[in-house]
């Protein structure tokens, strides 16, 4: 081949590779936008929860179920979910989730007219069911759509959009429903003041509902390439196999216990300000998650330049220990900001703490999943499903934290409710320490 030709193959390669990069640029946007949606609509949970807690007069156990009805529908849809994708493609499923989503929205609309707490729960179960729809066709683009060696980075990045907008969500949720009723926290409410805060959720709802289904149709018309699975069918005993390293069922219950806590954090903050008489309890959620957002960027720059993912995550179970026996032990005045760094805080010390359990919390779900699935060859695959069955702990956590108070509304008694977190710490300290490393059962 003569210079010129080489020269004319070099330029055509940079070409062609330049027009890759722009191919993807699109795809990424829309799917970017879809992990800021998913993330809206799962941390939403943690300002509503306190604020039906507040307007249907609910114990913490019955404001839990809010968020158990969300979580539990990964367990049930998250196979059917699988199925409706190798039927339709990825990108129809996209807008089936979304549509899924919009209907949950709307449902929401008949729920606080009537105040029927049942329908609340049904509710969240559709938005749940459409999110998990929604997420298993999307997170394959976050993958595949780009560079190989790149994979990490986008994850990344889709992973601090899906956490930022859980710092995003709360705050609006404060502005749009909570700001004309200053004064309500502490105040027994009138069937009228009931009945104007419930219907404060109409106009939100519907927007959003007709947002994500304007988004949802808009997707099947933009060009997004459709995936082409290349993967073998799964075969009988395979899950048994995989079910035999140690280091693999283990890993499960890790997330489990690992989303138990990290959803307990984000979601029941609100409702135990609420019980301490924190006007904006609604915002709390922003706390936890923004601290989360830290220990997102913190784990990328330090993992594993700095820290090994085994290390970090011995740093991240027993950072979580310790702030639990803070949190139950600790006090609720406004002392520990102001006795450190000598600053002023309007937020109890015990707030303050639950909010960094999402520092603490970051770095679990990237830090378990290649323990769990290193050395398991031909079996990743099925090893990454079942794995993915650990998010089932969102909707056990804050169950747990709800019996664990007693039914009781009292700030005492919700409190000492998060030492339900403890043994979920101790178990991925353990994992971390010993639980990944084990070959065999004996």
């Amino acid at each position: 081949m003569s210079s010129a030709e080489e020269s004319s193959c070099a330029v055509m390669g940079n070409i062609m590779s330049e027009m890759n990069k722009q191919s993807s640029v699109v795809p990424m946007a829309i799917v970017a936008t879809l992990f800021f949606i998913l993330g809206f609509a799962t941390w939403l949970n943690g300002s509503l929860m306190p604020f039906l807690q507040q307007i249907l007069q609910l114990s913490p156990f019955q404001a839990s179920l809010i968020i158990f009805s969300f979580y539990i529908a990964v367990t049930f849809t998250a196979l059917p979910s699988a199925m409706i994708i190798r039927k339709v493609g990825y990108k129809n499923g996209m807008a089936l989730g979304m549509a899924t989503m919009m209907v949950a929205g709307l449902l929401f609309i008949p729920a606080a007219k009537t105040q029927v707490f049942a329908l609340f729960l049904f509710a969240q179960l559709v938005m749940g069911a459409g999110q998990t729809l929604l997420q298993t066709a999307v997170n394959p683009y976050v993958v595949r759509i780009g560079p190989e060696e790149s994979a990490a980075a986008r994850v990344s990045i889709m992973g601090i959009l899906n956490k930022g907008a859980g710092v995003v969500a709360p705050i609006v949720f404060t502005a749009l429903i909570l700001s004309d009723f200053e004064g309500f926290v502490g105040k027994e409410l009138s069937q009228t003041d009931i009945d104007a805060m419930a219907n404060g959720l109409i106009l939100p709802y519907l927007g959003m509902a007709i947002f994500i289904g304007i988004l949802g149709f808009a997707v099947t018309k933009m060009p997004l390439p459709e995936l082409i699975d290349d993967v073998d069918e799964q075969k009988p005993g395979q899950v048994k196999e995989a079910l035999s390293h140690p280091s693999l069922a283990l890993g499960i219950v890790a997330l489990f216990v690992y989303v138990a806590v990290e959803v307990i954090a984000g979601d029941t903050i609100g409702s135990f300000a609420l019980s301490l008489g924190v006007e904006k309890y609604s915002v709390m959620t922003s706390y936890t998650m923004g601290c989360m957002v830290l220990g997102y960027f913190l784990g990328v720059l330090l993992i594993p330049r700095v820290l090994s993912q085994q290390t970090a995550l011995t740093i991240s179970a027993v950072l979580g220990c310790v702030l639990t026996l803070a949190i139950v032990t600790g006090s609720n005045e406004t002392v520990l900001i102001s006795t450190l760094f000598g600053l002023k805080s309007v937020l109890p010390d015990t707030l303050l703490l639950i909010a960094v359990l999402g520092f603490a919390n970051a770095i679990v779900w990237p830090a378990v999943w290649p323990l769990a699935l290193s050395g398991l060859g031909k079996l990743t695959s099925v090893g990454s499903g079942l794995l993915i069955m650990g998010i089932a702990g969102g909707a056990f956590g804050p169950l747990f934290w709800g019996l664990a108070s007693g039914g009781v509304k009292s700030a005492e008694a919700q409190q000492m409710a998060y030492i339900v977190m403890l043994p979920c710490y101790l178990f991925i300290l353990f994992y971390a320490v010993k639980g990944h490393k084990m070959k065999s059962w004996k």
